[in-house]
């Protein structure tokens, strides 16, 4: 897996701002269900923005970490409880990300 440059991770926090939360996780975590979730959502779309229910810092971290090496994807940014991912489509990516 590549590592996102800053421009690059610039340009999807641009183009994520719009998005609204697609995958919630509550206050049960990370369950088989919102990570079925998760991954059907990853089919459909390159960019994600999932809302984290969580209020304790390190509980929220773990579910982040699982959440990137569960669905193979790169974190983008987290502002409060809301978290941006990226994975991009192997074949026809939507997303054109720059070069650098």
């Amino acid at each position: 897996m590549i590592k996102l440059t800053n421009n690059q991770k610039k340009f999807l926090r641009s183009k994520g701002h719009s998005l609204k939360p697609i995958v919630m996780v509550g206050q049960h975590g990370l369950s088989e269900s919102v990570l079925a979730e998760l991954e059907a959502s990853m089919a459909k779309h390159e960019l994600l923005k999932i809302k984290i229910r969580i209020d304790e810092k390190k509980e929220k971290q773990k579910i982040i970490d699982k959440i990137i090496n569960t669905s193979n994807a790169h974190l983008v940014q987290v502002i409060g409880n809301i978290v941006v991912i990226y994975r991009g489509f192997d074949e026809q990516p939507q997303i054109i990300l720059p070069r650098k």
